[in-house]
């Protein structure tokens, strides 16, 4: 559980903020990812809600025309969209949105219907939902006779506004023929959300949006302080890469 004063964290948050602000970096998705253990769905109560909006109102005054999104771990979605709406910020990352998966916090169950209703019924059709499907750090076996690309097909049919593919794991790069192949049979968006490197990008370079976390970090590990070299060497990569072939 973290142990940070929330003047702390958001402090330590805007830091974050001002140091992608200089890396020029296309958007910032804000996560209560040290907030361990995570709880389950709706056992995340008003005090984390009332935290990440903090943050996040703090992230959009340093970032004030920036996309920015928020996930609330784990499963958390209508949360998430709660304080979007609260912060001024333009998407969500949810978990489970369709199918059933066994995740290390327990069963999470589809939540589509129940989660876009709440969006139309609080006024917040502006926030965009990214969806993650087969995600990580979690079982898939009770699914295991539909592919990522039916599972992507599904997400799309239920108005998914993008499709996140993943790793088994944070760090844990996805599959690039798998990321071809969904690409090939939805329309929606299509980003790729974890595992994402300055040495693999460009094997990804037909991802809709790349979501860049520990790769940032000091040593590459997701729990480290961000590193402005890394980020940097990054997003100069990334620059070389749209002026090549290699980027689409």
């Amino acid at each position: 559980m973290c142990t940070m004063s929330i003047e702390d964290i958001t402090g330590f948050a805007e830091e974050e903020a001002h140091l992608y602000k200089e890396a020029h970096v296309d958007g910032c998705l804000i996560e209560n990812m040290y907030d361990l253990p995570y709880l389950h769905t709706e056992s995340v109560g008003p005090e984390t809600v009332a935290a990440m909006t903090r943050v996040c109102t703090k992230v959009r005054e340093v970032l004030p025309k920036l996309p920015l999104g928020v996930q609330i771990l784990a499963g958390a979605n209508r949360q998430a969209i709660a304080v979007a709406l609260a912060a001024g910020l333009d998407f969500i990352r949810a978990e489970g949105f369709v199918f059933s998966h066994i995740a290390d916090e327990g069963q999470m169950d589809a939540c589509a219907g129940s989660l876009l209703r709440y969006r139309k019924n609080i006024g917040a059709q502006n926030i965009l939902v990214f969806t993650d499907i087969k995600k990580k750090h979690s079982s898939h076996e009770i699914t295991a006779d539909l592919s990522t690309s039916e599972t992507a097909k599904a997400a799309e049919f239920f108005s998914s506004d993008g499709i996140i593919l993943t790793g088994s794991a944070t760090g844990v790069a996805a599959d690039p023929y798998e990321l071809n192949t969904v690409k090939q049979e939805v329309k929606s968006p299509v980003l790729v959300g974890s595992g994402i490197t300055a040495n693999n990008v460009h094997l990804f370079a037909k991802a809709s949006g790349l979501i860049v976390g520990s790769h940032f970090k000091e040593n590459g590990i997701w729990s480290g302080n961000l590193c402005p070299q890394r980020v940097n060497d990054f997003m100069n990569k990334i620059h070389d890469l749209k002026g090549s072939s290699l980027w689409p």
